[in-house]
């Protein structure tokens, strides 16, 4: 029987979107093998209900890897409790989202089992009896298919917002396994997170993002794409520029440097199109540009495209999407 495995990202205990992305996927691969399982694996405390939560998502069995040195994200000890979890549940694939911490912890994982890691993957198949994984390579321009040794597990990490959630199934049932790590020695550890921009999706979470570039000129100015945002409910994004002339966190950059995002809807405003920012938004569903410089490398990628002033489309746009959302 084959394993599909997912790793779990927790917030407060419970597992992000793109948990419940991998968890999609890795059900449709099972299901597409014959005789797959999937499996999840969860690093530290659980919230209530969670389980009941993740085996209506798909997964059919849970390893709950608990220890005093997964009660925080600690890289070390997060990579040795995946590498616990995998030698136990033996699986194909692992999956791990690619996100800030997915970044951080994939390679450690795969240093540590020895195995092959393709990173940022959009899709996966089975070509002649071995699955191949889809990733976008020069600035999302192309895409490559990648294969792995035959050493197992195959690990990929899945950039956020590529698949559906399954719709949850309340009579689906998980068994959980429960694992101990013992206490692990780590170099560095988090030891908190600090939210900036209210209650907003992270960027790699978010289905409609605003982004400003350095046509905003000025930190004050961004409060134009705040109002978007809170009338959209779309999380703020910024270009390398913007972040580096001091007027916004680099928590909010889009780019090569910056976050690869992938929403339903993007708003580059006052953005040129540098082939860095290019890198980390290309691969959004609907693209909609604004400036006033009508030759942008942009209006390239662009689904749709507003030549003109932003200080007076932005606010334009703000009240008719207002107007819209009330009727």
């Amino acid at each position: 029987m084959v394993t599909f495995a997912v790793l779990a990202e927790l917030k407060d205990g419970a597992a992000r979107k793109i948990t419940l992305e991998m968890l999609a996927e890795a059900r449709r691969l099972a299901e597409a093998s014959g005789s797959g399982t999937v499996a999840l694996v969860a690093l530290g405390p659980l919230a209530s209900g969670e389980v009941e939560r993740l085996a209506s998502q798909g997964a059919d069995r849970i390893y709950h890897v608990e220890g005093e040195s997964l009660a925080g994200y600690a890289a070390e000890a997060h990579a040795e409790g995946v590498k616990a979890a995998v030698e136990r549940a033996k699986p194909e694939a692992l999956f791990i989202g690619a996100t800030s911490q997915g970044k951080d912890l994939a390679p450690r994982v795969s240093g540590r089992l020895r195995v092959g890691l393709a990173s940022d993957c959009t899709g996966f198949e089975l070509k002649d009896g071995e699955w191949v994984a889809r990733r976008p390579i020069f600035a999302g321009k192309a895409f490559a298919k990648v294969a792995w040794s035959k050493a197992r597990p195959r690990i990929a990490t899945v950039r956020p917002n590529t698949f559906a959630p399954l719709s949850p199934d309340p009579a689906r049932k998980a068994q959980v396994e429960k694992l101990t790590l013992a206490k692990v020695e780590a170099r560095a550890r988090v030891v908190g997170f600090e939210k900036s921009e209210g209650e907003m999706l992270d960027l790699t979470e978010a289905n409609i993002i605003v982004s400003g570039g350095r046509a905003m000129q000025g930190p004050e100015n961004f409060d134009l794409l705040r109002k978007l945002c809170r009338v959209l409910g779309a999380t703020l994004g910024a270009s390398r520029a913007a972040v580096d002339a001091g007027w916004i966190d680099h928590s909010h950059q889009v780019g090569q440097t910056g976050k690869v995002v992938n929403p339903t809807v993007y708003f580059a405003i006052g953005i040129s199109g540098a082939i860095q920012h290019l890198a980390g938004m290309s691969s959004s569903r609907t693209i909609v540009a604004i400036n006033k410089d009508k030759d942008a490398p942009i209006f390239k990628v662009a689904s749709y495209g507003i030549v003109g002033d932003l200080y007076q489309i932005v606010p334009l746009l703000t009240e008719e999407f207002q107007k819209a959302l009330k009727e």
